[in-house]
Formats: structure tokens, sequence, C-alpha cells
């Protein structure tokens, strides 16, 4: 009796739970929907926050007493906000700081009901872009909505991800009340050799994630302390740059050079993309000398600003604000070296390292209007969501990982010992076909238009061209002495530069690409270790489209929340698709590289049987500490003077082919 009173007990909290998420889940995605213009009517219990809800009056449902509240709306009151119908950077520092106040009222509140109706109210009264920004993030780190699934960016603000030339013939399309589905193309002409690698660089996947990393790890966080923040800068932004190194070397392309101060901007770039408010994204020409951005940085600060880091790398260690120093020759100062660099709040001394890295991106976005002449808009660089689109920012992040590797080439060689793990020898390992093509990939345009109640919606999408790659598998085989837990870690790295000369292994291991790390068990004797590129930790697949979350959770919701579809909330990771770089027709040479080690080399103790959002390696465990103790690209990341030390029982590494069809 007690027993089927417990099943039922559990059967009642599940499906309150499950009702409970798809009502959360219908929220999110009606306060999305259509963002710039106001709530929908049909939208009847948030339509009546707008009008009704005064957060004024319920600062008892806030866990910090309404502090934040009381900040918001003496903004709000006083009229010092950003209006409405205006573009929205996040480098901007006031911009930043407005979202910021939304983003604390959505984190301080006490119950979804709040939060709901806050966000709700808020949407009505401060700038869109600013509220997208803090809706976005807010979901994210929230303890309320930790299974919400946010919609694609792509497809709430269409604007960041598409062409200008498809949003007018979307707008075209609704005013005829003639569905289309309009073709995307990507930015430049075959005049331009840097087209060959728009469709990395301009992948929606990409810009999404590049976007979403920035959302899980943001620079200004001042909450509780994120394990490795200043480490998961680096290794993210290394691994866009190998990985945009390896796109190019596919398309007989040298890797990308670094971008420098004294330099011209050799590569120009047009966007082809509008503001929804604020109009065209601004151009570079070619061969633009770089100038001072007034307000923001002059050139001569941020080389004083690198001079000082140098000289951190150099000496060994920094020097903290109290004069203190702290070393930084050893395997932690990458992630003090990270947040140094970015910079973020964990930065011990912002006014003696300043903010390079974010600085970098305002004064290169800013090159088209450096002296405010024009009253330009923010270019693709100001905004993460933009920013991979200019090949400028992989010249900019190039240069950024010259100075990490100056400081990972400073410590000292691995040694036999460490890398050495005794019990596994890998005796082979078998690869099934690397293959990438290109197929359509069609998202909807409906949020950039505005609607009324006298026209009709009509269905308007657009599709473009990206790559993709044929399902692989691994099969790792080893012997092992004993049971054991075991750290498995994958890459690659291309094995020629662009002139077919082999990279030695020093050269090559900088450009070693993670395709996953995982962890399993093995047992005395022989051991087959089978994975799917379907399962890496690297890696997302697809998101769900915004017409489908919506499909989804009203129907839920109509039926009491029994029927919605578990779906993947993490936001952060790589494109799946993007897994393998493209290769050639002919086929193009890659090092494979395994790895096994000790499992003690896993944080979390059920790392073998939960892979806790599969988006670890890139993005960390939401919450949590980062699940591998080795240094973010271990074992890579240091100088390997010396092939010999490389060859222990653990390691295996032979020469694969990825053909482009």
């Amino acid at each position: 009796m007690q027993w089927t009173v417990l099943v039922a007990a559990l059967l009642v909290a599940t499906v309150s739970a499950h009702k409970h998420l798809a009502h959360q889940q219908q929220a999110i995605n009606r306060l999305l929907y259509k963002v710039t213009s106001h709530i929908q009517s049909g939208f009847t219990d948030l339509k009546e926050a707008a009008e009704t809800w005064n957060p004024r009056d319920h600062t008892d449902r806030s866990t910090d007493g309404g502090a934040a509240i009381k900040h918001l709306m003496d903004e709000l009151d006083e009229h010092r906000l950003l209006e409405q119908h205006h573009w929205f950077s996040l480098f901007n520092d006031r911009q930043r700081e407005e979202a910021l106040l939304l983003v604390d009222v959505l984190l301080h509140s006490a119950d979804f009901e709040a939060f709901k109706n806050n966000a709700a109210y808020f949407r009505e009264h401060v700038n869109e872009g600013e509220f997208v920004y803090a809706l976005y993030v807010a979901v994210t780190h929230s303890e309320l909505t930790p299974h919400v699934v946010l919609p694609p960016l792509y497809e709430v603000t269409p604007h960041l991800f598409t062409n200008s030339e498809v949003i007018d013939k979307a707008y075209a399309a609704k005013m005829t009340q003639t569905p289309g589905n309009f073709k995307m193309e990507f930015t430049g002409s075959k005049k331009n050799r840097e087209q060959r690698v728009a469709y990395f660089g301009e992948d929606v996947g990409l810009n999404s994630h590049h976007v979403h990393w920035h959302m899980d790890f943001p620079f200004w966080w001042d909450g509780a302390k994120i394990d490795r923040k200043g480490e998961l800068f680096f290794w993210a932004h290394h691994q866009l740059t190998a990985r945009y190194d390896a796109e190019r070397l596919s398309n007989f392309l040298p890797k990308v050079d670094e971008l420098y101060w004294d330099h011209p901007i050799r590569d120009g770039f047009a966007p082809h993309t509008t503001y929804k408010y604020g109009g065209e994204f601004p151009a570079r020409p070619d061969n633009k000398e770089f100038e001072d951005v007034v307000g923001v940085a002059r050139i001569r600060d941020l080389k004083e600003l690198e001079s000082r880091i140098h000289d951190a790398i150099a000496h060994g260690y920094i020097i903290n604000a109290d004069g203190t120093k702290t070393d930084i020759n050893n395997e932690h100062g990458i992630d003090i070296l990270g947040d140094i660099i970015e910079s973020s709040t964990y930065t011990t001394n912002a006014a003696y390292y300043g903010a390079l890295h974010n600085q970098a991106h305002r004064v290169l976005g800013a090159q088209s209007d450096p002296k405010r002449k024009f009253n330009m808009p923010p270019g693709v660089m100001e905004h993460f969501e933009t920013a991979t689109r200019d090949p400028a920012f992989f010249r900019l992040h190039k240069y950024m990982d010259n100075i990490f590797k100056e400081h990972k080439d400073s410590l000292p060689p691995y040694t036999t010992e460490d890398l050495l793990y005794s019990n596994v020898k890998i005796t082979g390992v078998e690869v099934t076909e690397l293959s990438t093509f290109f197929e359509d990939f069609e998202f909807d345009l409906s949020n950039a238009l505005d609607s009324t109640e006298n026209v009709n919606e009509v269905s308007v999408k657009t599709h473009i061209s990206r790559l993709n790659h044929k399902p692989f598998s691994l099969n790792i085989h080893a012997q092992a002495e004993h049971d054991d837990k075991v750290t498995v870690r994958v890459y690659i790295s291309p094995k020629h530069d662009e002139n077919h000369i082999t990279l030695d292994i020093d050269e090559n291991r900088w450009g070693a690409i993670l395709l996953d790390t995982f962890w399993t068990e093995v047992h005395a004797g022989d051991n087959e270790i089978k994975r799917k590129s379907s399962e890496s930790s690297v890696a997302i697949p697809d998101r769900v489209s915004f017409p489908q979350l919506i499909h989804d959770a009203d129907e839920a919701v109509a039926n009491d929340g029994d029927d919605l579809p578990q779906k993947e909330s993490r936001s952060c990771g790589h494109p799946q698709r993007l897994l393998l770089p493209k290769g050639r027709e002919q086929g193009m040479d890659f090092w494979l590289d395994v790895i096994i080690t000790s499992g003690d080399d896993g944080v979390q103790d059920d790392l073998t049987v939960n892979d806790h959002g599969s988006t670890h390696s890139y993005c960390g465990i939401h919450g949590q500490k980062y699940p591998d103790k080795r240094p973010m690209g271990f074992p890579f990341d240091r100088p390997i003077p010396d092939l010999r030390v490389f060859m222990v029982q653990n390691h295996h590494g032979q020469v694969v082919k990825i053909f482009h069809h």
C-alpha cells in the first residue's frame, strides 16, 4: 500500500513538473516573439502583466529586497534609459549597464511568476536589444529556468544574422502577402579570396555558439565564481582560431596572419547586413590604417597594455592592484592571463592591464568612423552575434592567441612521466569515412518583420548553404592491465602547411583541434572503445527552430504538459555539423591523435555515465567545476621539442584523410 502511495506521489510530482516546464517554455517563447512589437493581444497573461504589474509593488517577490527593481525603476522614471527602436551593443558601457540592471531584476526574482511578470513589464519599457540580451542571460543563469530551451537567436533577431537583401525581400513578401523562401548568399565576391572561407565565419550556428559562449561566461559577471573562466576564454577562442586555420588550409589558403596595430588592416569587409533600427552596418575598405577611436582608446594605449602583458609573461608573474605579485609560471597561469586579457571582473589589476580584448573589438569595429564624424552605428566587431563574419575577427584572435602561446611556450615541456598511463596500451584505432559536404539550411524570418492587427502574417524564410559532415565513429583498441576508469581525448590537426610541406609536431601541435573528451571504463585484457561523432563533448546538434518551440510548448500547455518533447537546453557548443574541417575533394591529410589517461583526470565522479549536457569541452558544466583536471589542450598546449617523449603506449597517432564531396 505504501509503495502504491509513493508511486502515485512521484507520478503527480512528475506531471506537475512537466506542466510547470511547459508553462515556462511558453512564457519565454512569447516574451521573445516579435520583440520589436508590443506583446501580442492573444498572450493574455503577459499582456495583462505588461499593463498592470508594477514591479515596485512586488519587491517582496525579490531575493534582494527589491534593490534591483528600485534601481531600474528609478532609471526608467527619470528617463535615463536608452529609447526603444535603437541599436544595442554590449560593448557600449552605458547600454551594457542598463541591460545588466534588468539581468539583476530577473535573477533576483523569487519565483517564476515574478520573473515572468517583471520581464513582461520591462519588455514594454526598455530597449528591445537590452531586453533580449537580459532575458537570454537570465534564463541561462537563473535557478528558476534550468530546463527552458532558448530559441535560436538567428530567428529572434534575424537582422544580425541575415543579409539585408534577404530582409528586403521578406518585407516585400509581407507587403504583397506572398510567402517566400529566399536564398542568402555569403558576403563578398570571387575576387575576394577570403570568400572561400565565408561559409565558416558566416555560419549562423557558429555565430550562435560565439554569442552564447559569451552569455555563459560574460566578462562582466560578478555572481557565483565560474570555474577556470579565464582559461575557458583562451581555450574557446584558441579552438575557433585553429578551426579557422584548418578551413583556410582546406581551401588552399595560408593560415591567418595576426593583426597588429602598426600595420594596415589588409582585408576590408562589407557586412551586407542592416540593423532593425539604425541603418546599415559600416563597411571597411582594404588596407585601412588603424586610427584612435574617440571615446574608446588610442592605439598607443593598446600597444602599452600588450607590452605590460608581455612583461608579465617574461617575468612569470602579474602585479596585482595592491602591489603584490601572483606567479603565472605554472599550469594555472593561463587562467589568470585569460582574465586579464579579456578582461573580466576576475582580473586582479584592471587599472594596469586594462581590457585588451574588449577594447580591441571596439577599436576594430569603429575603424569606419573613428572620429564619430558621421555618427555611424557600431561595426560587426562590436557584437558577439556578428563578429565572426568579419575575417579581421580571426586576425585579431590570432594576435590574442599568439600572446597566450608565448605564455604556454614559456612552460617546461611535458615529460614521459607526465604523459604515460602505464595501465593502457593503444593497439590501434579504426575510423570510418571522414567526409564533408554542403547542404541548404532553412530558418524563419518572421521576427524580422513588424506585426499589425490589419495585416496577416505570411511565411517568410531564408535558406543558405552550410557545411556538414557524414556521421563517423572511432573504434579504439586498447589493452589494459587492470580495470579502471579512463579519460580519452581525441584531436585532429593538419599534416601539411599551405605549400604541402609537412609540419613537425611542435609546429603542428598548436593547430590541434579537439574532437572529443570523454570518460569510460576499461577492463583487464583487450578492450574496444567505440565513440560516435554525434556523442562529441565539443558540439551540439542544430537548435530547435523557434516556430517548433512555439508549437510544442503551446500544444503541451493545452494538454497539461504531458507531451512537451525533451530537448537539450544548453545553447553553448560548437555546431555538430562543423566538427570536421572541410577537407578537399581528393582528400586532405590530418593527424588523428588519441590519448588515454587515468580517469582520475575527471573532476566529477559520474563522468562515465553522465555527459553533463554534452558540451563541456568548450563550455564547461554549468554551475560546476570544469570536468577535466588537466590544462585545456593537454597534451598539445606545451612545446614538444622531442617527438620521442610523445611515443608512450597510451598515445596513438595516425594519418587520416578528410574528403569533401
